[in-house]
């Protein structure tokens, strides 16, 4: 058996982090859990009309509980384990990596580092495409809401956790 692993996929809002997570979990033969389907499939609906950090961090923290404990299962049954999630800041990553250092599973990060202006045009193009990876309409302000939350990760976490930092054209 190979050695168990998540695979922790970061990235801005439109880097293109579901696209590359589908396409890593094809290569690896893993699953793929993707925090987006979750939070559209559970609390999609429920969606207040002016969005609140505090209404999204309970969901997303509940969400992401949960496919931790799976995508752990997941890498100890042989099975990599891709979590798309936005990992949006330095403690959302350190979360995960402590869940799977008490694990005992390995974990590396995988960066889509795209600029902040190509994203917003991706993320405009997929509102009217809606093609496979699209969940829900993103406006200008949810955008900006979560741009304001974004940190990148450091060279440091990149090198402790064996970091796969792609650029604007993710190898899909």
């Amino acid at each position: 058996m190979t050695d168990p692993m998540l695979h922790m996929i970061c990235g801005g809002v439109g880097a293109g982090k579901t696209t590359y997570a589908l396409g890593l979990s094809r290569r690896l033969g893993g699953i793929h859990f993707s925090i987006d389907e979750w939070m559209t499939a559970l609390f999609g609906r429920d969606t207040p009309p002016r969005l609140r950090w505090d209404w999204i961090a309970e969901r997303a923290t509940r969400c992401e509980a949960l496919i931790a404990r799976m995508a752990c299962q997941s890498a100890y049954l042989g099975v990599p384990a891709v979590l798309d999630q936005a990992f949006l800041c330095a403690a959302d990553r350190a979360r995960l990596v402590a869940i799977a250092e008490q694990e005992r599973l390995s974990v590396q990060l995988h960066y889509l580092d795209v600029p902040s202006d190509e994203r917003w045009r991706r993320v405009t193009a997929r509102n009217v495409d809606k093609g496979n990876t699209f969940t829900i309409e993103l406006t200008r302000e949810m955008f900006d809401f979560f741009e304001k939350r974004w940190e990148p990760p450091t060279a440091v976490e990149l090198a402790k956790f064996r970091g796969v930092h792609i650029g604007s054209h993710p190898p899909y």
